[in-house]
């Protein structure tokens, strides 16, 4: 994933989230609706835009990946 220099706002990311929820594990995303309730550095909206950006066409491996950033990004 390369940089972005494009700032997504919470709802964009919310949004985001929704679409791709059915290719997410139940588990993470509901961890993620619930991070998302709260503000966040517009960092971190990016960063979890961009791992959120065509998940559901990332190789099973790649997937998992994210899936790793994204509870490390959350904790």
């Amino acid at each position: 994933m390369g940089t972005c220099n494009i700032d997504h706002s919470h709802e964009d990311v919310v949004k985001k989230l929704e679409s791709q929820e059915k290719f997410l594990p139940v588990n993470l995303t509901k961890q993620l609706e619930t991070f998302l309730r709260e503000e966040h550095s517009q960092k971190t909206l990016n960063e979890l835009f961009h791992l959120f950006k065509k998940y559901d066409l990332a190789s099973k491996t790649e997937q998992e990946d994210r899936n790793k950033q994204l509870e490390n990004l959350i904790s």
